[in-house]
């Protein structure tokens, strides 16, 4: 054969599966669509152009949906009839039997797909699935029983366990779990969590919850184990019950020889970030006692001072917090094992305190430390913040370019970038601060490509409409402000942005902007008229997501109003499915509607 007779055979032979992926996909679309006489049509000649393939199961589908089931059973017959056949094809013949109403012969193929398994066990896993997809579940499970009555190697316990919680008989699916726990035989304590969570709620009054509340406890009664102790601490975890998870890891920690506090900090962490400021507390405090490690004794002391600086509501606070940062410097010293210590008194002085002199001087004693390269990077990025505070746009933009090169194939190279274009931005350097954010946006850390994207639309956007960027100029010194804490003249400078630009293009970003900046101040009234103006005037703007999940954390958080909260969720599933806030959306949907959504382990 010639080199252009190949080519072009080659090509045929492209074109030809070009047409049949296309025909495949359009014959789905039909089936998705509902549209079967169409779908079974494009099938049927799929199937005849290649008997060979994999259509069966669609056009067994397609003929099932237009109730032609004699043609159904006639193609599954025929496919049985081949040689190693699969038995996939009797749970298939027995469910167009069931599908008729004929009970009776549906029974006798289901029984040939379990003699199958008996034949050759190594099918439980196919069969016990097919099974599964069709719903018989009791006949999966005597699958799988038998598969492990046949050969002990075969492992389809976490399936058995997963199809009684199907089934609603939670109490055998929670013992078979329990079960392999206690055993510690090839058992993957990830795996079992995945599979309750989709069971449990956050709610601890859930019936469920309070099932498997009673059957570990009973264990833990019964032969006492860490284990138990594990379990019933990820439990009140999943029910934001965390002083009672802090319970059970004291236990575990007390009675383990050599147990680790990482879990115990872990848990300090996650009632911090759910605001649950004296269980964390009490956690950090029981690590500092707990521990001759001088860094992990350091850094939960951080922890308690930033809850502190976070709860703080006037001066005589703030002076206290300052004292206790001084009393730790003297405790533990300056030098490099206390770095974040200073970095973090370096900020509190500047940014609570507005002191960033003080904070300076200190950061610049830093200097002479011994650092490898990713401290010293810290080091001038905190410095450079404290500089961008006190409004030393020039030296905090040479500071943030050291970290850039320095750090240049690490997220913190490429949030330095990002903190050179927020720093333009605030001193009016819009062009520059836009070359900045068109690299940024292809980051790899998404949160630095999200900023990056919102901060170079807001300036783009508004860059057109007025050469004298008046407004903008605005909402950069507002912005500038809210940095610096400074949110109460932040708020009275957007509006008279507000006021003066009604109607403008960068309104909603302002609104936006202030109203987070009441949620702040603790105005929630303020904040709320905000976020719904924005909802009622801009539906259709890119920013309405953001304005209705802030919407609905202000509503469940700070007003109480759960019911107001979930269509506000509901509307970001459904409206805006290309939200970064989708996620947590959807999880705070279900949560809020009590629905076991099996997310987290």
């Amino acid at each position: 054969m010639s080199v252009t007779k190949a080519i072009c055979s080659l090509a045929g032979l492209l074109f030809a599966f070009q047409v049949f992926s296309q025909e495949e996909i359009l014959a789905k679309q039909y089936f998705d669509g509902g549209e079967f006489g169409k779908a079974l049509a494009l099938y049927e000649k799929l199937h005849k152009a290649n008997p060979g393939g994999p259509y069966i199961r669609q056009l067994v589908a397609c003929y099932q949906q237009l109730e032609q089931y004699d043609q159904a059973g006639e193609m599954l017959q025929q496919a049985a009839a081949q040689q190693n056949a699969s038995p996939l094809l009797f749970i298939e013949t027995g469910y167009n039997y069931a599908l008729q109403g004929k009970e009776d012969e549906a029974d006798k193929y289901y029984d040939k797909a379990v003699d199958a398994v008996i034949q050759r066990p190594a099918y439980v896993y196919s069969v016990g699935r097919g099974f599964q997809d069709k719903n018989l579940l009791d006949r999966a499970i005597v699958t799988y029983e038998k598969g492990k009555e046949l050969d002990p190697r075969i492992n389809v316990d976490y399936q058995i366990a997963q199809l009684y919680g199907e089934k609603g008989d939670m109490e055998k699916m929670y013992n078979s779990l329990l079960d392999l726990i206690a055993s510690r035989k090839n058992t993957n304590l990830s795996t079992i969590r995945q599979i309750i969570a989709q069971f449990i709620s956050d709610d601890p009054s859930d019936p469920n919850n309070i099932l498997l509340r009673r059957l570990v406890l009973q264990r833990a009664q019964d032969a006492p184990d860490i284990l138990w102790n594990e379990m019933l601490s990820w439990l009140f975890v999943r029910q934001r019950q965390y002083d009672r998870a802090f319970s059970q890891e004291k236990a575990i920690f007390n009675r383990g020889e050599g147990a680790s506090l990482q879990p115990v900090i872990e848990l300090g962490l996650k009632a911090m970030n759910d605001e649950d400021h004296d269980t964390a507390t009490a956690v950090f405090e029981y690590v500092i006692a707990h521990t001759a490690t001088t860094p992990i004794q350091v850094q939960a002391h951080l922890y308690i001072l930033e809850i502190k600086t976070g709860k703080a509501r006037d001066a005589r606070d703030n002076d206290r917090i300052k004292n206790e940062y001084l009393h730790l410097l003297e405790e533990y010293g300056k030098d490099e094992h206390t770095l974040d210590l200073q970095i973090a008194y370096a900020k509190f002085l500047a940014f609570t305190m507005d002191d960033p002199a003080g904070a300076e001087a200190l950061l610049a004693e830093c200097q002479d430390l011994r650092l490898n390269a990713s401290r010293e990077a810290q080091l001038k990025m905190a410095h450079a913040d404290v500089l961008l505070y006190a409004e030393k746009f020039s030296r905090a933009l040479i500071y943030y370019s050291q970290v850039q090169k320095m750090m240049k194939n690490d997220v913190a190279g490429q949030e330095a970038r990002f903190k050179v274009a927020q720093a333009s931005f605030y001193k009016g350097d819009f062009d520059w601060a836009l070359t900045q954010l068109k690299v940024l946006r292809t980051s790899a850390s998404q949160l630095i490509a999200n900023d990056a994207m919102q901060l170079s639309l807001l300036i783009s956007d508004n860059l057109q409409e007025d050469s004298t960027n008046t407004a903008l100029k605005l909402y950069a010194r507002a912005d500038l402000l809210a940095y610096q804490h400074k949110y109460g003249p932040a708020v009275t400078l957007l509006d008279s942005l507000l006021d003066g630009h009604r109607g403008e293009s960068l309104e909603d970003e302002a609104l936006l902007k202030q109203g987070r900046l009441y949620e702040k101040l603790g105005d929630y009234e303020k904040a709320e008229y905000n976020y719904l103006r924005i909802a009622e005037f801009y539906p259709f703007d890119i920013l309405m997501d953001d304005a209705l999940y802030a919407l609905a954390e202000l509503y469940e958080k700070h007003i109480n109003s759960p019911e107001k909260a979930l269509p506000c969720y509901e509307k970001i599933i459904f409206e805006h499915q290309d939200s970064i806030y989708y996620v947590p959306a959807r999880k705070a949907y279900r949560r809020l509607r009590g629905d076991h959504t099996g997310e987290g382990t």
